[in-house]
């Protein structure tokens, strides 16, 4: 039992400890995190659910945090937030599928967020321009840095999160 108490522990402190990460470094850059055009240097953590589970609540509560503090749309709040929970859940289920494991939050963003924008924040234009552009900025942040941050964990990563799974 103490065991699973001290897992159970870790896992809570990881989550707190991205959450409270991705919530700072998207408040930073808050000038280019939001709008028809962002880019989101925090979305590269969204690949941290290859190494541990507690990464997906923390992702969640860290976008929540994010959004609300920034003074972002309600609809931002909510919608952004639950793209970040299901590419991150997405990307804990193809934890084990290398490159692959980046394409669900690039996905449920480029999907969900040109919504938020016309409907949340009444920017006006083409939804599809909208996909292109948030798309983009997900390829980027997830696709590229986040990558190179899975790359650069698989070495180390079972140090940091012991409960997970490399892959």
């Amino acid at each position: 039992m103490r065991e699973t108490s001290l897992g159970n522990t870790r896992a809570l402190v990881n989550a707190a400890l991205l959450a409270a990460v991705y919530a700072a470094l998207t408040y930073v850059t808050k000038p280019i995190s939001f709008g028809a055009v962002q880019f989101r240097v925090s979305e590269a953590l969204c690949i941290l659910p290859v190494f541990t589970v507690a990464a997906v609540p923390g992702l969640f509560v860290g976008c929540f945090l994010a959004n609300f503090l920034s003074g972002a749309a309600a609809l931002d709040v909510i919608f952004g937030s639950l793209a970040t929970l299901l590419g991150a859940y997405g990307t804990y289920r193809l934890r084990d599928k290398g490159y692959l494991a980046a394409l669900p939050p690039i996905l449920c963003n480029a999907l969900m967020i040109p919504f938020v924008l016309r409907y949340g924040y009444g920017i006006e234009g083409f939804l599809p321009f909208f996909v292109l552009t948030v798309g983009v900025g997900e390829i980027i942040a997830v696709g590229i840095l986040g990558n190179m941050l899975r790359l650069a964990l698989l070495r180390y990563g079972s140090r940091l999160f012991p409960e997970g799974s490399i892959g």
